[in-house]
């Protein structure tokens, strides 16, 4: 068994960093687990400061502990020595790819990280997570948020809202985020159209890390379309996604588009779903952010058990953590047989 301590990261969110040791020591829990080999994990202070005790065999340990959502460094302890351990971070982009923008109901992207951590992981195929052959989608991207911390990760990912506001505002911040950075890149953008109906907007960025990259193929796409997510037969392959996470409607800021919507997130998941589960493979795996105060964790996961997906009960409870006095927040995840 190999033992580690795991600095933190500090949350800009004074909530969110309140709860920020319990919800890694989750993370953990669930990534390692997904990866192989038995783990223990627990919080330990030392100095005043939190840390990860973490024991395993996983033979992929280093690698999935450097990805988890709030990890800073890694140590093995030696006596009262601590000994750094290089991180082994899929990070392929400079990293204001996710800090950068600034609105109002911004999910944080710890815990958007965290989500696809989990998610990714309870897939039949957990070793992709690390290995890159991940295919990713948020059905209401909003911003982006998710899409920026798939790509910054090295995902191909596809993003899907009716806001014509989020579409122009997200697909102006990337063009200009890529020129900054000078990076190679091409970027597609026009009408979504299956035989001959309109289905809305779409564009496509391809980019690369390096102009070498770039030249040798070795490249990341982010696909956002601008329609409706309870409809995407013809505009997402069949079959095509591994991994699809999402905010569901908080019933505050969060909100879907119209009050109706916003206050009902149960009701617009379950007539999305159908159109979601098309695009999901055999294994792959749903995760979902969600406000308890306006959708019921028993409720919800009914509605997943009725589209055939197998919730992931180990993880009921572990992860909820208050936002604010409106918010109770949780995630729940579920997988495709």
């Amino acid at each position: 068994m190999s033992e580690y301590l795991v600095l933190l990261a500090a949350s800009a969110n004074r909530v969110y960093a309140d709860a920020a040791p319990r919800l890694a020591r989750a993370e953990a829990q669930a990534v390692l687990a997904g990866t192989g080999g038995p783990v223990q994990v627990g919080v330990e202070q030392l100095a005043g400061v939190d840390y990860l005790h973490v024991t395993t065999e996983s033979p992929a340990a280093i690698a999935a502990l450097s990805n988890l959502s709030a990890t800073f460094a890694i140590f093995q302890p030696e006596g009262e020595l601590l000994r750094p351990i290089p991180l082994q971070r899929r990070q392929f982009y400079p990293s204001d790819l996710v800090t950068i923008q600034k609105y109002q109901g911004k999910t944080n992207g710890q815990w958007t990280r965290l989500l696809l951590n989990v998610t990714a992981t309870a897939t039949k195929r957990p070793e992709r997570w690390l290995s890159g052959e991940l295919d990713v989608m948020d059905p209401m991207c909003g911003r982006g948020t998710t899409l920026n911390i798939a790509l910054l990760a090295g995902y191909d990912t596809i993003g899907v809202d009716l806001d014509r506001k989020d579409y122009d505002t997200y697909a102006a911040f990337l063009k200009t985020w890529v020129q900054t950075h000078r990076l190679k890149h091409t970027m597609d953008r026009g009408a979504s159209t299956t035989g001959g109906r309109a289905r809305g907007r779409e564009f496509t960025l391809e980019v690369g890390p390096t102009k070498e990259a770039f030249k040798a193929g070795e490249t990341h796409r982010v696909r956002y379309l601008n329609t409706d997510t309870c409809d995407l037969d013809g505009l997402v392959r069949a079959a095509s996604v591994d991994v699809i996470v999402t905010d569901t409607p908080y019933g505050v800021q969060h909100g879907s588009h119209g009050d109706r919507l916003s206050r009902r997130p149960l009701e617009l998941i379950d007539r999305a779903l159908p159109s979601w589960m098309r695009t999901l493979r055999t294994g792959g795996a749903i995760g979902l952010s969600y406000n308890r105060h306006v959708a019921a964790t028993d409720d919800l996961a009914l509605v997943l058990q009725q589209h055939d997906l197998t919730v992931q009960d180990a993880l009921l409870d572990e992860f909820r953590h208050r936002v604010d006095a409106s918010i109770d927040r949780d995630l729940i995840v579920a997988v495709k047989s």
